[in-house]
């Protein structure tokens, strides 16, 4: 059968990596729910204006009309044989919509939890530089470059750090992280369909146990 795969994981735990080795070597779309609202924005559809029309007012954007997008941007056809969730859902309601969804769709559904300690995770975040010219990911604490705040492929450009990964905001990020996200760690462990990856490991070898599990699970 074909998966919906729910990635989950806290802010720097390596989910991004994942969705993109999965992506590639799966050839399964990498749903973000961030993506489809920044492209509805955009966007002169009937949903899009519904979308925009919300976010003007500073409200949030209820689990209906969440669903609704996902609903939209998961029935194309480059989901046929299943995808991959990044961001969605975020909580029990969400999920339970999903299994609607889920059975609609014909796909069935598997949650993959990245684990990794939480002081090692903000060094992973508060640690992160990346270079504005190739995009590559430096880490002053695990992977620092050649230069001192250069890119190793551009000496001549300083790196930079994105303006939520300061020290302040990876707590509050972890902690609301932690609030929404344990509830919907025991939805999926109550119908046993939650495998957990050790996140402290190589990204390669994660994602050979991910792609071990979901090659067991059918």
């Amino acid at each position: 059968m074909s998966k919906i795969i729910v990635l989950m994981g806290a802010p720097g735990a390596g989910k991004g990596t994942q969705a993109r080795l999965l992506q590639e070597r799966l050839g399964l779309p990498q749903i973000s729910t961030g993506d489809m609202f920044r492209a509805l924005a955009e966007a002169s559809t009937p949903l899009a204006e519904e979308v925009r029309a919300v976010q003007s007012t500073g409200k949030l954007i209820s689990d209906d009309l969440v669903i609704r997008v996902v609903h939209e941007r998961t029935n194309r056809e480059d989901c046929k044989s299943g995808y991959i969730l990044d961001g969605f859902p975020r909580t029990t309601v969400q999920a339970t919509m999903l299994e609607r969804l889920a059975v609609e769709q014909g796909h069935k559904v598997s949650a993959i939890f990245v684990d990794a300690p939480f002081e090692v995770l903000e060094k992973r975040t508060t640690g992160r530089r990346i270079c504005p010219v190739c995009g590559e990911i430096y880490n002053v604490y695990f992977k620092p470059p050649k230069f001192d705040n250069a890119c190793d492929q551009h000496p001549e450009t300083q790196l930079i750090q994105r303006t939520d990964d300061t020290a302040e905001k990876i707590k509050v990020r972890l902690e609301t992280y932690k609030q929404q996200t344990e509830p919907l760690l025991e939805y999926y462990k109550a119908s046993k369909r939650l495998f957990k990856v050790d996140g402290m490991r190589d990204p390669q070898k994660i994602y050979e146990d991910i792609e071990a599990i979901l090659t067991g699970d059918d």
